[in-house]
């Protein structure tokens, strides 16, 4: 069956050939029941269900199948940073639901303003108000919803192949064909210009600050008043695009001069990803609101929510989420020792430095294969871009998902994005060790995919 390439943009998907022959050599007939019984029960959608396979077991990097096998877990939707079953974490939760299992909306309790003084705490600058969600979607929307009442302006700017969530409000600002499509009308107003792409740029040799898109930026922005917003990944998680300091310093600039918020959506890369809490401590940049979720709550409760500058707190007329489980209390400590657990194992100085491990061996990885066109790293995050030629840059899609399924095969799961970029999110507690077996999973499989 021939797939279309907007549905590759966000992940693998769950309707191909190779999938299929994946499942029928690997998983036994009980797991292909229980397969059949989860697709008979829920909705079909693309990258889901249809599922792959059939876990049993969650802990530390490791996943394990109903078979038995296990795998390293570098995809976990980015909410494993502190590993699967941690045990800070689930004590954390468990003495929570001993003493307050459920906040009502209307009160607070102390492990609530716990968790909103600790982040105040670690964000620069006067980002120093917090609103909390289930979901990162609805974190999204939040954002969108202050925007709109700080400024007075309905628009907003975001990028092309961005993604912000699921809901129709987050899949209107986002920029995925797979979300997008056939879905519309979507939100009046929310605009899209090019995103910084560092390997294939579609306006060109733009050097390292991706300066004609911010030109574009720029000609919108002095053509249109009514623009309350941009909205950003400070790097791409998907497909791990990077941009220099230069892009964001810049992008900061022209939202002060035209009087624009800048919102940063840090929903899969806060808390370590990068080697830093928060992304944007990479840019020297202070966004007016940054959007955090997925890792939030330690792989054990959803947990989101925004940290807002201190002026924006003007929408106390209105209800910018009001949602049932905003101050969770069990989430909000799952979220307090999630946190705690990173600074007291020291996970940002762990991640920093097993990035710089990470640059040097996928560099010495593509100088050995010409099948790799490009590799993105930073901290614990990677992106390998496969292409069938370095100077036409035309992406190996079939082969990458091939490798994908090689590397199941040995013992280690991730995702493939945009159709050909391996993208790498190992847990911040994988040690060197487990990494370089990880990496010669993928170069192996890489051999035997594309010999050379």
């Amino acid at each position: 069956m021939e797939i279309k390439s907007f549905l590759r943009t966000e992940g693998d998907i769950n309707l191909s050939m190779e999938r299929q022959q994946w499942q029928e050599t690997h998983l036994s007939q009980e797991t292909i029941d229980v397969l059949e019984e989860d697709s008979r029960y829920f909705l079909h959608q693309s990258m889901s269900t249809p599922c792959m396979n059939v876990i049993a077991n969650a802990e530390g990097i490791y996943l394990e199948d109903m078979d038995g096998r296990k795998y390293m877990d570098f995809h976990g939707n980015s909410v494993h940073q502190v590993g699967y079953k941690n045990k800070y974490v689930i004590d954390a939760v468990k003495r929570q639901l001993d003493e307050l299992p459920f906040l009502p909306r209307r009160y607070t309790s102390p492990i609530a303003v716990q968790l909103a003084q600790k982040l105040v705490e670690l964000a620069p600058g006067d980002l120093n108000k917090v609103l909390l969600t289930p979901g990162g979607t609805t974190a999204i929307g939040l954002a969108m919803k202050l925007a709109r009442k700080a400024t007075g302006k309905f628009k907003t700017i975001s990028t092309w192949d961005s993604f912000h969530g699921a809901g129709l409000d987050a899949i209107s600002v986002g920029g995925e064909g797979v979300f997008r499509n056939r879905m519309g009308p979507l939100l009046p107003g929310t605009e899209h210009m090019m995103p910084y792409n560092s390997y294939r740029c579609i306006l060109g040799d733009c050097g390292d600050c991706g300066s004609k898109c911010l030109d574009y930026l720029e000609y919108i922005l002095e053509r249109e008043d009514d623009i309350g917003a941009i909205i950003m990944e400070p790097i791409r998680s998907t497909d791990v695009q990077i941009p220099p300091k230069a892009y964001f310093q810049r992008l900061r600039r022209l939202c002060d001069q035209y009087g624009v918020l800048l919102v940063l959506d840090e929903i899969p890369t806060a808390f370590g990803r990068t080697g830093k809490m928060f992304v944007h401590e990479h840019y020297d940049i202070v966004p007016d609101i940054v959007v955090i979720g997925k890792g939030f709550g330690g792989g054990v409760f959803p947990m989101a929510g925004i940290i807002a500058r201190e002026g924006l707190d003007v929408a106390q007329d209105i209800s910018l989420g009001h949602y049932t489980h905003e101050k969770s209390s069990v989430g909000c400590a799952a979220a307090l020792a999630t946190i705690e657990f990173i600074e007291n194992n020291s996970l940002l100085d762990h991640a920093e430095r097993m990035g710089v491990f990470l640059e040097h061996r996928l560099t010495e990885m593509m100088h050995r294969h010409e099948i790799i066109g490009d590799v993105r790293v930073k901290g614990m995050l990677a992106g390998i871009e496969l292409v069938t030629n370095r100077q036409t840059k035309e992406k190996a899609i079939e082969g990458t998902e091939k490798v994908m399924y090689r590397c199941m095969e040995k013992g280690l799961s991730f995702k493939v994005s945009n159709g050909n970029v391996i993208t790498l999110v190992p847990p911040l507690i994988t040690t060197q060790p487990q990494l370089e077996q990880a990496l010669t999973i993928v170069e192996t499989s890489i051999r035997e995919v594309f010999p050379q």
